[in-house]
């Protein structure tokens, strides 16, 4: 650990909510004495995991639908906070000098914590606790220094350069800046054995699957490309006096009749009459095989998430059933939904405990369903008739319009 340095903890000053940086910039920390590729310890065989698994997520459709829903669902529909959290509310309502949100910044580490199975969060306060804001930074950017203590921040990992990268210390250490604030960077981080340094994504079972549903994506493209032509050998009559001259031939019928996947052979040879030239096509019944292939990738891309097909919209053709929905959303609420917003928020009430001295165990996510069940002039005793539970129509409560509770429940929320 690098001595020069004076490190801080949340505990020993009290930080505000605020304007965050005056000076606009990106808000990293002074660079520390990570110099160089060897100090971090690589993400990947080759240090560029993340790029891999960023390029994968653009190129399959369902494994990029998945990725996204989670992060809208977990970042939910705003926070509910207590009327007396004056400094939280704030704080909710503008989490960083960008301008940004609590939300917007919940829903980027959700969204990397779903693609990488890592997010990162910065920090950042002063030694009087007059502030307190939190930015993304994207996970790509991100590798843990070999001294266990900070982040290491550049913009490419592939052409690293030690004068361009930055590094931040590790939460709950803090680190003066250049700016005059205190910074630090949380690592969430999905757990898996023989991984300690970063998380792996839940859906690392499902790599190769999610490769399969992209490449009969391509292959389906390839052939509308093509207009569907079929694969074959291209047999062609033609006397040829030197390898020059018979490999200008092929080329010349590449450009004229190849395509994919409507691959084909060519083959010349010297006819001693006439003209032979002509075309055998290959005929394949393997269509039903490549639809069976996707589907069946599909589906083990949702598994391989711990997600559910209603939710990634692959079950629409055969009907809009908002109960099915609504059912395995209340599951995926239960058993993925929540845990993963405890795991974002659990260190950021800390902070708001500590620095801006406020309760924060009333700040919690707003989780709507996707699709509405009850219809919002039925009184709320109606709808708990409606759903088997026990009501009461004498209840002033429960008296209530179930579009009066909605918009109870958004009172208090940011």
């Amino acid at each position: 650990m690098n001595k020069d340095k004076k490190y801080y903890t949340p505990k020993i000053f009290t930080p505000r909510a605020s304007s965050a940086l005056s000076s606009g910039g990106f808000p990293f920390g002074v660079a520390s004495g990570v110099s160089g590729a060897g100090d971090v310890w690589r993400w990947g065989s080759d240090n560029l995991f993340p790029y891999a698994l960023s390029l994968l997520a653009r190129r399959s459709t369902t494994h990029r639908r998945i990725i996204n829903d989670k992060a809208d669902y977990i970042s939910g529909k705003g926070f509910s906070v207590a009327e007396e959290a004056v400094r939280t509310k704030q704080f909710v309502r503008e989490a960083n000098s960008f301008g940004e949100s609590l939300r917007e910044v919940l829903n980027k580490l959700a969204f990397d914590k779903a693609l990488f199975g890592n997010a990162f969060a910065e920090i950042v306060t002063d030694a009087q606790n007059s502030f307190l804001a939190i930015f993304h930074q994207d996970a790509s950017r991100c590798r843990l220094a070999k001294d266990g203590c900070h982040i290491v921040l550049h913009h490419n990992w592939a052409q690293y350069n030690p004068s361009e990268g930055r590094s931040l210390p590790l939460f709950p250490l803090f680190e003066e800046g250049e700016d005059g604030n205190l910074h630090a960077i949380i690592h969430y981080k999905d757990y898996e054995p023989m991984f300690s340094h970063y998380g792996v994504p839940p859906y690392i079972a499902g790599l190769d699957v999610s490769t399969i549903a992209y490449k009969t994506d391509t292959w389906n493209i390839s052939r509308l490309d093509n207009s569907f032509q079929l694969s074959g050998v291209m047999l062609l009559d033609g006397g040829v006096e030197s390898e020059a001259e018979a490999e200008e031939l092929v080329q010349s019928a590449q450009r004229k009749f190849a395509g994919n996947p409507g691959q084909v052979l060519f083959v010349v040879k010297d006819c001693e009459e006439g003209d032979s030239s002509r075309f055998i096509p290959i005929t394949a019944s393997n269509e039903g095989d490549w639809r069976e292939l996707h589907d069946q990738a599909t589906t083990d891309i949702v598994i391989a998430h711990s997600w559910f097909r209603s939710l990634s919209g692959l079950d629409y053709s055969g009907g809009f059933s908002s109960e099915r929905i609504l059912h395995e959303w209340e599951v995926a609420l239960n058993t993925v939904i929540i845990g993963e917003q405890e795991e974002l928020l659990e260190p950021i009430r800390t902070l708001i405990a500590k620095i801006l001295g406020e309760d924060a165990s009333t700040l919690a996510v707003v989780n709507r369903p996707p699709s509405r069940s009850k219809p919002l002039y039925m009184r709320v005793w109606e709808a708990r008739k409606a759903d088997g539970l026990d009501y009461n129509p004498d209840d002033p409560e429960e008296q209530l319009f179930v579009a009066q509770v909605t918009k109870y429940g958004l009172k208090n929320v940011d």
